[in-house]
């Protein structure tokens, strides 16, 4: 736990020299480290005790200040928005039919979603951490627009280093004399707007004695940003423990109350940071899928916020009427979410499918093409998607995708520092994350909160991917 104060030693380090014009700036990866801005280290064996700082932008990149502020003003409406879709049985049923035909782990997923609703909901407290992400479309006449990306409903990652990030990118501008540029980097601190949430949920659960649970992976390269999030909980006086599915699945346990317990300890909170793709369930693990769910303890997401953040939710959602049948009597919040709205297509089986993928295979670089699936490096371009369309343009299996139209940013220069690799200047673009937090008690929304921002830059060779895909980097904007 210690990193994220900065008291990690680094292993075996090995730096990348930053040059700059008054020589030599950095070993690369000093300033983060000293700020807790780590991962395990991808050169090191995944057992070893090996860390390095989590790769990052040399310096910060220009975000327009307007379009920054846009994306603030519309998360408190996707957060509302979001909780609704959770709420909705009837639209979920209707929106994932097609999509549960042909994809066997969204498929699943909706049969516990049914199962749990069809025995009862012993969850009373609802609890989102949600992340938004854009990207700055640059129309025709050089005039940027924000467009959304997607909406991240689990395991919304990097809020606690990027809490840090900007700190690192402070005290090099500082090196390089640009004082009062580094004044300009705005505060931010995911960490603890998360952990806020965290908080609240586990406070109207009403049980001093219960834990929070982080629900984690077997091997965990990404710690560190966990870490942050769970420190600001200790400070709280919360306890924290973490536990893998199979942890549940052999010692988890539900009394006649539903009340859920590992190891003996009451479980308030579940905060899953896994559980999100495929490869995490064998059967045992859907087992302690299910336990989790049925329990009374405050899911991170519950099974049905997972489902509001499909891909085929959000692409009908781009449907004219469908915002307004969701959020009734909100029409300014309608309205700035639609604004943000990329063009998002159904692949359904029919003559409106036939025709879209029609013109995706004519101009495959017009479009991504997106499956279910959460984790970054899922989306298929150009003549890979062309490819991949004619394959399945007859058949049922294109319905579990949908076409978005490609968005287009200006790229920048800047440099990408990652360890063990060669610094060099590249051209970039960048994709802005917002994080959400709400808690609803009943029907009552109790929180409802934009809780910072993540700033992720990649060469513009790389079509997709995150930084735990080993693409983007950690960045900071810098408006303009």
């Amino acid at each position: 736990m210690t990193a994220c104060h900065g008291l990690a030693l680094a292993g075996r380090w090995c730096g990348t020299p930053a040059a700059c014009g008054r020589g030599r700036l950095y070993g690369g990866g000093d300033a983060p480290l000293l700020a807790g801005v780590l991962t395990a280290d991808r050169g090191a064996a995944l057992s070893s005790d090996v860390v390095n700082y989590a790769p990052f932008t040399l310096l910060p990149s220009a975000v327009p200040r307007a379009l920054f502020e846009q994306a603030y003003a519309v998360q408190q409406d996707f957060n509302l928005l979001v909780d609704a879709i959770s709420q909705n049985k009837e639209f979920l049923e209707q929106t994932l039919a097609s999509t549960i035909k042909v994809d066997d782990f969204t498929a699943q997923l909706f049969r516990i979603y049914m199962q749990v609703l069809e025995e009862g909901l012993a969850q009373t407290v609802f609890l989102g951490i949600n992340r938004s992400d854009y990207m700055f479309d640059c129309g025709l006449d050089g005039t940027a627009a924000l467009k959304q990306i997607e909406i991240n409903t689990i395991a919304a990652s990097f809020g606690g280093l990027t809490s840090r990030t900007a700190d690192v990118h402070g005290l090099v501008l500082k090196v390089l004399g640009k004082t009062k540029e580094a004044s300009r980097l705005l505060p931010n601190n995911p960490s603890k707007g998360l952990a806020l949430g965290i908080a609240k949920a586990w406070e109207l659960y009403g049980s001093q004695s219960a834990v929070v649970m982080f629900l984690v992976e077997e091997i965990q390269r990404n710690i560190f940003d966990q870490r942050c999030v769970e420190n600001e909980l200790w400070n709280r006086n919360i306890r924290v423990i973490r536990r893998r599915f199979r942890d549940v699945f052999e010692k988890g346990s539900l009394d006649g109350s539903r009340r859920l317990y590992i190891d003996g300890q009451e479980v308030a909170v579940v905060y899953y940071r896994e559980g999100y793709v495929p490869q995490t369930y064998d059967q045992q693990n859907w087992a302690a899928r299910v336990l989790l769910e049925r329990s009374r303890a405050v899911k991170c997401p519950d099974i049905a916020t997972q489902l509001a953040g499909t891909k085929k939710v959000q692409q009908e959602l781009s449907r004219p009427g469908t915002l307004e049948k969701l959020l009734p009597g909100h029409p300014e919040a309608v309205a700035r979410m639609r604004a943000t709205f990329a063009g998002l297509y159904s692949l359904d089986e029919g003559e409106e499918g036939d025709k879209i993928a029609a013109a995706a295979i004519a101009d495959p670089e017009r479009f991504v093409l997106k499956p279910q699936r959460e984790g970054g490096g899922n989306n298929l371009y150009g003549e890979e998607l062309r490819q991949v369309l004619e394959k399945i343009k007859d058949s049922p299996e294109r319905t579990s995708y949908i076409l978005m139209d490609k968005i287009k940013p200006q790229p920048a220069l800047n440099y990408l520092l990652r360890a063990h690799s060669p610094l060099q200047v590249s051209e970039c673009i960048s994709e802005l994350g917002i994080f959400g937090v709400y808690v609803r008690q009943g029907q009552e929304m109790v929180l409802n909160e934009a809780a910072g921002h993540l700033l992720r830059t990649k060469a513009i060779q790389h079509a997709d991917g995150g930084v735990a895909a080993g693409v983007a980097v950690l960045d900071t904007p810098y408006l303009v």
